[in-house]
């Protein structure tokens, strides 16, 4: 059975070696494929149409020469810097800032900084390999004057070309490290169809060559012309460091005549591609590798994971549950085991009590988020104990009880914080709603034993005593904020999956009846949230589908998380009424509940 009797530790540690060697495996691919595209490089950039058989000859002596071994093993060692970036920076919840400042807040954290440095440094080593390979008048930093005399000591001079391709590469790299903060290039996220990883990476691999391209394309346009302003800066500093002069028979490279030179732009163009299809592809085989399913019976360490895995290992249990729980028999039947000596049904209990945990707190953050609409952006104080928001009663208290902030999968920190929580750790403590808002589900209320009385103006954010504040600095987005309270929602999905598949399963294959015992929780739960999405979706802006961007590494399926959620909710909620039919009316749920259900199982939601 796997490693079904290992205690938890094993279980992190397990997980924790299978991401590792992911990890490793891409770089190690990423390293095998150098050779291809500096070839492919060294094509282009020595690209000579009028004389063929010439530039190719020169290509292939090219890449045997020895001098293109030492360029080839520190673009390793590039390789090896971004991976090991790729690993620390990763995430599986994008940070979403809702505001300026909160974006800005992102992009001064010192370890942000500490990214940009070392891509900037990294950038300029890419390019000066670029440049060497290029040849001819990039080669070097310095070269003889060609205005010296002849029979005298050749005198010294700067080559502005050389020093003007550092410096791409620089702004190139910092441009890679701004964009991935503006695009959340570090966000990992899971492929609803299951492929293997040679097809993703070639049906990906078209994308991420265009990506290179028109976004080399970008830098170079935007490098130009900075450097037309203030490029004399770096000059002259350059020029009184090394003690070097210019070359006054050449035209400055921060004017006009010296930029609009279609080779050297053409040439910086290549090398930028070459640069951005080098950290495109180490990205790109990242998340192929570390987003690979994971073949593991982890059923019965559901509910140890939370307090013991990184994040992407909490992702990874959960697909694993979902699919499990929908596929495999053998695994169902294990969950639905009594333990001996004692016959009790532990693994469903830590199964299905961490699912209702992470589906309950989604229902109290999207009641939190509507307590701060109601009041125009303020956020209420709890008025209620997280002692009172327990069920009152035998199993369900155990089940559906608010967990310890630590033990579940959390908010994104940048719902309503300006700050940088989510770098170091992408999830922060959890929304307690406020329960006598007018907003607050019913049902909400009875699991928190606290009765409100009902609002004139219940369930509508549209009040006119409610003023609403123009945009600020520091205002919260309304589209970014509807985002980021699904930005975790993928755990949900899979949660919803893996509870329905298991209770639909346990009809024909639950012979103790193990899951009837809790059934009455689970729909509770999953109506309970159901309401909240609903009400959520009727916000302005919570419906409009994100704008598509143009070609970017940055991946966007964050964006359109909430939709995917509310359609697996109905699916989850179908899929056991269709199994159970008329049964569920004999199952003990509030009258509210019980007439949505209703819907449910006459097909009219």
């Amino acid at each position: 059975s796997g490693i079904s009797n290992c205690g938890p530790c094993y279980v992190l540690f397990s997980f924790f070696q299978v991401v590792t060697w992911r990890a490793v495996a891409s770089i190690a691919w990423s390293v095998l494929l150098l050779p291809v595209t500096t070839t492919l490089f060294v094509f282009l950039v020595r690209l000579s149409l009028f004389h063929p058989v010439q530039w190719i000859a020169e290509c292939f002596a090219l890449l045997t020469a020895p001098s293109t071994i030492f360029p080839l093993f520190l673009l390793s060692g590039v390789v090896l810097v971004i991976g090991f970036f790729n690993l620390k920076y990763y995430t599986v919840v994008p940070s979403i800032p809702c505001s300026r400042v909160a974006l800005l807040a992102k992009l001064l954290h010192p370890r942000q900084c500490v990214h940009s440095l070392v891509h900037c440094a990294v950038g300029m080593v890419v390019m000066w390999c670029a440049s060497v390979i290029a040849g001819v008048r990039y080669r070097t930093l310095s070269s003889p004057c060609t205005g010296s005399e002849s029979g005298s000591v050749p005198e010294t001079c700067l080559n502005e070309y050389h020093l003007f391709f550092l410096l791409a590469g620089a702004f190139m790299g910092y441009s890679h490290s701004f964009l991935g903060v503006v695009q959340n290039m570090n966000y990992v996220s899971f492929q609803i169809i299951l492929q293997y990883k040679y097809m993703r990476f070639k049906g990906s691999l078209a994308s991420v060559v265009k990506c290179g391209a028109l976004q080399s394309l970008h830098s170079v346009r935007n490098y130009v012309a900075l450097y037309y302003f203030f490029g004399h800066l770096p000059r002259a500093w350059i020029l009184n460091m090394l003690n070097l002069q210019m070359d006054s028979a050449l035209c400055s490279l921060d004017s006009l005549a010296g930029l609009l030179d279609p080779s050297l732009l053409y040439h910086l163009w290549i090398s930028g591609t070459f640069l951005l299809l080098t950290w495109y592809i180490t990205v790109l085989l990242f998340r192929i590798y570390v987003t690979e399913v994971v073949r593991l019976r982890l059923l019965h360490h559901v509910g140890s994971l939370y307090d013991w895995l990184y994040p992407c290992c909490q992702f990874l249990a959960l697909q694993d549950l979902a699919l499990l729980a929908r596929y495999s028999p053998s695994c169902r039947q294990e969950v639905f085991s009594l333990s001996q000596p004692g016959g009790h049904p532990h693994n469903w209990n830590a199964i299905s009590k961490e699912c209702l945990a992470l589906l309950g707190e989604l229902t109290q953050r999207l009641v939190a988020h509507h307590d701060t609409v109601a009041s125009n952006g303020r956020a209420k104080r709890p008025s209620v104990s997280s002692d009172a928001r327990s069920v009152s009663s035998g199993n369900s208290e155990d089940l559906l009880q608010t967990p310890h902030p630590s033990s579940i999968i959390k908010t994104p920190g940048s719902v309503f914080k300006s700050s940088m929580m989510g770098l170091s750790s992408p999830m922060t403590v959890p929304f307690t709603p406020d329960l006598e808002s007018p907003f607050s589900s019913p049902a909400v209320r009875r699991l928190a034993g606290h009765q409100v009385p009902p609002s004139p103006w219940y369930g509508s954010v549209q009040s006119p005593h409610v003023m609403r504040r123009g945009p600020k600095l520091w205002s919260t987005s309304t589209e970014a904020s509807s985002q980021a309270l699904f930005a975790d929602s993928q755990a949900h999905i899979w949660a919803l999956e893996g509870l329905s598949h298991l209770v639909a399963a346990s009809f024909s294959e639950d012979k103790y009846g193990v899951v009837q015992t809790t059934l009455p929780s689970i729909l509770s739960c999953m109506l309970t949230l159901q309401e909240a999405v609903d009400r959520h979706f009727k916000l302005p802006h919570a419906s409009s589908k994100p704008v598509k961007t143009t070609c970017s590494m940055g991946d966007a399926t964050y964006k359109t998380l909430r939709f995917a959620l509310r359609a697996a909710l109905k699916t989850a909620i179908y899929r056991i009424t269709s199994t159970f039919g008329e049964h569920l009316n004999a199952v003990c749920i509030s009258v509210e509940h019980q007439k949505r259900l209703q819907q449910f199982m006459e097909y009219r939601e």
